[in-house]
């Protein structure tokens, strides 16, 4: 509410708003679409799993998440197996209560993101009489959580780490009757830890907690409290009544009392202990007390069982509709609509020409974080546990509505870097532990639960696969069918194998990553101390084990989509690679081929002198369907700037060397131009220097996937019919029985002759800044010239439609 300059707000201020320190402000909004009152209850949930791999984790992550709601609950519930968390409460979740849940035998790696049982990043948030076993963090925190959050009579048993704040700074946090057996509680300074958490927790209370170590620091200008605490203690905190119990039992249905009267004590359901004298007992109570140790202490699992056996929910579903009553509304089946072709030197798909920017991934970087993720490029095989949207697991169907909204064409896919964040940091050390950080680039291979790799996680196994990472790859291949779009999957990352050493040190292949003997030399002879130069080692198919691997995984590549009609496949990014590694790759395709009837176009971008060494011989060029320039170029002086491949040097360490100049439009029309001619029945592409500036040079040459944008379909079906005329002078043409397209680059009027002289033309001027298209009220004939008038403002090119 607002009253004159006062604010009454529905939620305690955790963290103290000082102006001295940025202060805040106040701002009114709505919230369309979010959930209200819903719960979840009385439900078992089970993640099937790979028995034979206790690690395994191509199963269920999370089994419960909520956000983007308020006043929820879940209760009752118990889950077994999942890699991720039991119950996940993020940012946009508010006033939720998890009670009386339990989680067993977790499924996963031992490592960071997983296992974090009970979690929340949301406001108001209350866990009670919740268990957890062997868990990682099982009751924990998010970045900057402003709380205030209460865990009320938890229990976690032998989890792999501690319990309390995973990231930056939550506030108003309330650890009451905890019981974390066999790890910490911790209220401390993670420093690097966390992707740079530094201060986790700050004004909070621990309250007759039990662990194997209490961690209670005071952040700067803040503090925190541990009352009855039954631990190792460690921290600067406020401490009180170590090694005792303190009365009341819970603090927090304390203060539910002192708000709401003695009605809380309808909802107050704590276990309690004996806290009667027993150092110095009388005769009578020690055989008491000696009578009472015969039995097991009672368990919280116990209790929670027992108050809910006498508090049932009901479940009589009578005068409720079934589903079936209920009816669903039949879901019409996406049709699909693109078949991507070469028709006419042309990418054709749906009868018009392909064009538009082509989208890339991410190599590496980027943080989870709110304020982070929003920045980042979209990425198919990027994952955070539990987390979708921009920057964390992509929505694929709202990332493909994007792409057709502003005027991409294709994504351009290639594997990560490397699997998680800390390596960022493009260090070359193993790491001590398994503590990964998001967001993670998944990557091709499966990994085995076995050993450890250089991250801290299991060993993967070349010869099995990632679900995830293929799953999504063809889920994008399948929308991108019925929206027009199309994925060009880069089979192999050269970047792993040369440059910097942390590009090799988590790469699957490195023979310390996998289990199947590859072969590569360990220690890994790092030039230097610091760089690697593993590609020739990495590209020999002479190496049995090598070879066959390669096999196995270049056909992979082409199952996944054998009946995708919209995947062009290349041999990889950044290839600089040899000439005998490129024919193993056309053979493997060759053989797979040959025994499936696949769609599928096959790209060829590589050096130029392997590029044409490929396409001299009818053995393999007549496998390549797609030629992209992309690691050579010819520069504005007309120089070629091309360097060999197989020499074990990277695009930019070429680069350094060779000191390119840039290309100019008539440079990237002609290298376009030159492969057009050469090989009329091969679509062409260029995605090399200033090609992404230059998308009309690209496109008035014959280059498909020019970064073009014009608004309206029928120019770009009528384009399929055309043919660029190539002249030395003049302006670019390209014409076919359907019309004529010009473009000046000097911005003069156009003079031209039509095409055929018994046509008439509508006269279209396209804004190649725009996009936009000016239709003029004539048409005209063919006669032996006509002199096009510009229009005023901007650059345009000439468009004649035959009528």
């Amino acid at each position: 509410a607002v009253n004159g300059n006062a604010i009454t707000i529905d939620a305690p201020i955790t963290t103290a708003l000082d102006t001295a320190f940025g202060g805040g402000f106040v701002t009114p909004y709505s919230w369309s679409g979010r959930i209200i009152n819903c719960g979840i209850e009385n439900l078992q949930l089970e993640s099937e799993y790979d028995p034979g791999n206790e690690k395994d984790e191509d199963h269920r992550w999370m089994a419960i998440t909520i956000d983007n709601a308020k006043d929820c609950f879940v209760r009752r519930v118990q889950f077994s197996h999942f890699a991720g968390s039991a119950v996940a409460v993020y940012d946009n979740a508010s006033r939720v209560t998890v009670e009386d849940c339990i989680s067993t035998q977790p499924v996963s790696e031992i490592g960071g993101e997983r296992r974090n049982t009970f979690f929340t990043s949301g406001q108001q948030v209350l866990f009670q009489r919740c268990v957890a076993d062997h868990g990682f963090h099982d009751f924990a925190t998010g970045f900057c959580t402003p709380g205030p959050t209460a865990f009320v009579q938890c229990q976690s048993t032998q989890p792999y780490s501690f319990s309390g704040g995973l990231d930056s700074w939550s506030s108003g946090v309330l650890f009451d009757a905890v019981l974390v057996d066999g790890n910490a509680i911790s209220f401390f300074n993670r420093g690097q830890d966390g992707q740079g958490a530094g201060w986790n927790i700050a004004n909070s209370v621990l309250w007759n907690c039990s662990a194997a170590r209490i961690d209670c620091y005071a952040p700067p200008g803040a503090m925190n409290w541990a009352i009855g605490s039954w631990s190792q203690f460690a921290g600067d905190g406020y401490w009180g009544e170590s090694n005792n119990n303190v009365e009341p039992r819970s603090l927090y249905y304390a203060q539910l009392r002192e708000r709401i009267g003695k009605v809380a004590d309808q909802r107050t359901q704590v276990m309690e202990i004996g806290t009667e004298a027993s150092s110095s007992p009388t005769v009578e109570a020690a055989q008491e007390l000696i009578r009472a140790s015969i039995k097991p202490a009672q368990t919280l699992v116990e209790f929670i069982q027992e108050t809910t056996a006498g508090n049932p929910i009901p479940v009589n579903a009578k005068g409720i509709k079934t589903i079936d009553e209920i009816g669903v509304p039949a879901v019409s089946p996406n049709k699909t609509k693109l078949n991507l072709h070469v028709s006419n030197g042309w990418l054709v798909g749906n009868d018009h020409v392909m064009a538009g920017e082509v989208d890339g991934v991410p190599w590496w970087n980027g943080s989870a974080r709110p304020y982070a993720a929003k920045t980042m490029q979209p990425a198919i095989t990027r994952f955070v546990p539990g987390r979708i949207g921009r920057g964390l697991t992509d929505d694929l169907d709202e990332l493909t509505d994007s792409m057709v909204a502003t005027h991409k064409v294709a994504m351009e896919q290639n594997y990560g870097l490397w699997y998680e964040r800390r390596r960022d940091d493009h260090e070359r050390i193993r790491r001590m532990d398994g503590d990964v950080w998001t967001p993670f680039y998944e990557l091709p291979f499966a990994r085995t639960g076995i050993s450890s790799a250089w991250d801290g996680l299991s060993k993967y196994d070349l010869t099995r696969y990632n679900y995830f990472y293929w799953s999504r790859l063809k889920q994008f291949a399948n929308l991108g069918e019925q929206k027009g779009l199309v994925l060009i999957n880069q089979d192999y990352f050269q970047h792993n194998i040369i440059e910097a050493g942390a590009h090799y040190v988590d790469f699957p292949w490195r023979t310390a990553n996998n289990i199947n003997n590859v072969g590569f030399p360990e220690p890994v002879p790092f030039a230097g101390d610091k760089r690697v130069f593993m590609a020739e080692q990495f590209y020999d198919t002479t190496h049995p084990v090598r070879a066959e691997l390669h096999r196995k995984f270049i056909r992979q590549c082409l199952d996944n989509f054998s009946d995708n009609s919209n995947v062009i496949q290349f041999i990889g990014e950044e290839f600089t690679g040899p000439l005998y590694f490129v024919q193993f790759w056309l053979n493997t395709i060759r053989q797979w081929k040959e025994q499936h009837p696949s769609k599928e176009l096959i790209g060829l971008s590589v050096t130029k002198d392997v590029q044409d060494a490929i396409l001299k011989d009818p053995h393999y060029a007549s496998l390549i369907n797609v030629i992209d320039i992309k690691y050579w170029h010819y520069q504005a002086n007309g120089e070629a700037y091309a360097p060999q491949g197989g020499q074990n040097l990277a695009p930019r360490q070429h680069a350094r060397l060779l000191k390119p100049k840039a290309s100019s439009p008539e440079q990237v029309y002609r290298a376009v131009a030159e492969y057009r001619q050469q090989f009329p029945g091969k679509a062409v592409m260029y995605s090399g220097d200033s090609g992404d500036r230059n998308g009309w040079a690209v496109l008035m040459a014959g280059g498909s996937f020019a970064n073009v944008v014009v608004n309206d379909p029928a120019f770009w079906t009528a384009l399929a019919g055309m043919q660029p005329q190539y002249a030395k002078d003049g302006p670019w043409k390209l014409q076919g029985e359907n019309g004529v397209v010009i473009y000046t680059r000097d911005g003069k009027n156009i003079s031209t002759t039509l095409p055929n002289l018994k046509s008439s033309f509508i006269v279209h001027w396209i804004n190649t800044s725009t996009g936009s298209v000016q239709t003029e009220k004539k048409t005209v004939k063919g006669t032996t010239a006509l002199t096009f008038t510009m229009p005023v403002g901007g650059n345009w090119a000439l468009w004649l439609e035959k009528k």
